[in-house]
Formats: C-alpha cells, sequence, structure tokens
C-alpha cells in the first residue's frame, strides 16, 4: 500500500500533463508598456495563457499574472492573443 500511493501520484501528474499545452507551443513576450502578451495555439486554454504569463512575470520579480485583454488574430498558428499586467501579490 505504502508503495501504491506514490505510484498513483506520479501517474496522476504524467496524466495532467499529458492534457496540456506545451509551454513551447505559447509565444510569449513583453511590450514597451510593461504587459505581457501571449499568443495562444488552437487547443490552449485560457489558465494555460496565463500560466506562461505569470512565468515571465516571475523573471521580473512578480508573482502573478492578471488578464487585462483578449483579442482573436488572423493568425492560424495562433488565433488568440491574451495580454496580462504582472502583480506583485
Amino acid at each position: 500500500m505504502k508503495r501504491l500511493i506514490p505510484a498513483l501520484a506520479s501517474s496522476l501528474g504524467l496524466l495532467l500533463m499529458a492534457c496540456s499545452t506545451p509551454s513551447s507551443q505559447f509565444g510569449v513576450y513583453r511590450q514597451s508598456d510593461g504587459t505581457i502578451g501571449v499568443h495562444a495555439p488552437k487547443s490552449a486554454k485560457d489558465s494555460e495563457a496565463q500560466a506562461a504569463a505569470i512565468e515571465e512575470c516571475k523573471k521580473l520579480g512578480k508573482r502573478s499574472a492578471s488578464i487585462v485583454e483578449t483579442r482573436k488574430t488572423v493568425n492560424d498558428r495562433f488565433p488568440m492573443t491574451y495580454i496580462f499586467v504582472c502583480n506583485t501579490y
């Protein structure tokens, strides 16, 4: 039983990772006004785009990211663009 619980936890983690969009498929960039832009692929969820923005915010010493704007694009590879502002809390 003691070996079963870590094995189940590990399996669950791998299953969750398999269902998410790889971070390499996002286009993350800093804008001149200090916000973070995230170009997201079709398969991405809003929460995955936010996670990509949070990673960029952490590089700036911030802890979280709040969405400011969402817009559709004409780009087939990245049909959605999200704009985030980094927060210290």
